[in-house]
């Protein structure tokens, strides 16, 4: 059943609409029209099926669509937008988030000692099946011990040398700021000093709770609110050496990667959802809630970025993340290098959300 926090409305009531060029979320969509082929995603909680959701992908598959104006009339054929409306009446958010592009070793030297790891052989997935008595249930991960699982290793017992001495590392770069942000990002591509073009990406984590080091300096008054943004917290670490280590360390989690292919330089890397973002048109949602696939169309009008005036775009939910809880909260894809991170970084800001909503879910008197 539909979740009452969808209110349909029509196309006309999402400012900017048919401003919009539509072609772009159609090309993201058949990513992942082409990606369920080989396996469905799973439903989220609010009522948007991937039954639902499956007719319309074949038929994006069987669709010649080569304009804005073809797009805007495929989902509008396919979808009546529906404005998300939370119980607390709190407004939606979006944050923003990117592939960093880095400078990386194959080898460790003085300059390049910072390392990214594979994931390890002792970590275990984690679920009612093999969950320990009295063990955290936000827990995903563990570490397999001759006792039986334990709680793995965090943040500053990897980066003090938890792991070393098992051949887990991937590459290596030259600052522990920038590896920290990649962890946060979940990828990155690597410009290997041998001249190769390298990404890395997700493959797991230790299982701890992901914690914000932005709240940190907020709650500890070094950041103003109205300043606060990834260049802000770059900027206090890169001013406060000392200080850098023992802060990061408050994030407990820790990522693991795996290397991919860099196939099309213009698409980011494959998320969770299994297909390569798009930059501008991939969104991260809370994957409980929402189905992977599903079309967003997101209006901030204080939000400045990727050149418009405001912020009305069509987004495909393509990505999820720990910080992306709720069912009008997003994390919008900026894209790959620089400045997308520029783009990204500068992103906090009030948003509606409105999803659209398949019309086979609808009553005949909504469609």
């Amino acid at each position: 059943m539909l979740s009452p926090l969808f209110k349909p409305v029509d196309f006309s009531d999402c400012p900017g609409w048919r401003a919009d060029r539509q072609i772009e979320a159609f090309r993201a969509f058949l990513r992942s029209a082409e990606r369920v082929r080989e396996r469905p995603y799973k439903s989220g909680s609010l009522g948007i099926s991937f039954e639902a959701l499956e007719p319309i992908f074949a038929d994006s598959r069987e669709t010649i669509v080569e304009t804005n104006e073809a797009a805007r009339s495929f989902f509008e054929k396919w979808f009546r937008p529906a404005l998300i409306e939370t119980t607390d009446a709190a407004p939606g958010f979006v944050t923003g988030f990117y592939e960093p592009e880095v400078i990386a070793s194959p080898v460790r030297s003085a300059e390049f000692h910072v390392p990214f790891f594979r994931r390890p052989h002792d970590l275990v997935d984690v679920d009612e099946s093999n969950r320990p008595d009295g063990f955290d249930p936000y827990f995903a991960f563990a570490r397999q011990t001759p006792a039986g699982l334990v709680e793995y290793f965090d943040r500053a017992a990897i980066e003090s040398g938890a792991l070393d001495g098992q051949g887990l590392e991937i590459a290596y770069v030259a600052s522990p700021v920038d590896a920290f942000f990649i962890h946060v990002q979940g990828a990155a591509r690597l410009k290997m000093t041998d001249g190769r073009l390298r990404r890395i990406t997700y493959a797991a984590k230790t299982g701890h709770r992901f914690t914000g080091i932005g709240k940190i300096l907020l709650e500890g008054g070094e950041i103003a609110p109205d300043a606060m943004s990834m260049q802000s917290i770059r900027a206090w670490l890169a001013a406060n050496p000392d200080k850098a280590r023992v802060l990061m360390w408050n994030n407990r989690s820790y990522i693991f990667f795996r290397e991919a292919g860099v196939e099309d330089e213009t698409l980011g890397p494959i998320a969770a959802a299994k297909v390569p973002l798009s930059g501008g048109r991939s969104l991260a949602v809370d994957r409980l809630l929402h189905t992977f696939g599903t079309p967003f169309f997101i209006h901030s009008p204080e939000l400045r970025a990727f050149g418009g005036e405001h912020f009305s775009r069509l987004m495909i939910a393509q990505d999820t993340g720990s910080a992306i809880v709720g069912p009008a909260r997003g994390d919008l894809f900026a894209g790959s290098g620089d400045a997308a991170g520029e783009i990204a970084g500068g992103i906090r800001h009030n948003a509606d959300f409105y999803a659209l909503v398949p019309r086979a879910l609808l009553p005949e008197a909504d469609q």
